[in-house]
Formats: structure tokens, sequence, C-alpha cells
């Protein structure tokens, strides 16, 4: 999933970024919108990670909701 993408499917995939980091509040999902580097600025603030480590790990989390979205696609054929 791309930054677009994100974007995109922001309310869908909200629930399992408040899962992902609990610290994160609903405001800072709502103001984060699926911006991807509002996500991260987010990160360093809430978890005080440097930008490259919170970049890292939202990366590693887009990865995996993309992979979760392809299988329940695959799942559904």
């Amino acid at each position: 999933m791309n930054s677009d993408q994100l974007a995109g499917k922001w309310k869908q995939v909200k629930g399992s970024a408040k899962e992902q980091w609990g610290k994160l509040t609903d405001d800072d999902l709502t103001a984060i919108g699926g911006q991807h580097e509002k996500l991260i600025g987010k990160l360093q603030e809430r978890y005080g990670l440097a930008k490259e480590e919170a970049q890292k790990r939202a990366d590693a989390w887009l990865k995996s909701v993309n992979t979760a979205a392809e299988e329940k696609v695959a799942a559904k054929r």
C-alpha cells in the first residue's frame, strides 16, 4: 500500500493503527488522516522515536496491512 492508497483507505485501516499503536489517540488518528508523513510524526511524538525508526515501523505496519488485505481478497476468490 502506497501513501495515496493509505489516504484513500484510512477509515478502513484506522482501527488497525489504533491496535498497533495504542498511544495514538482518536484525535491523533483523525489528524493523521491517512498521511504517511503525519503518521511518522505522531509516532515520533508519542513514542519518542527517531524519524528513521518511526518510518521503519510505519512502513512495516503498512506492509502488514497490505498483506492482510491481499490475503482477504485472495480468500474471496
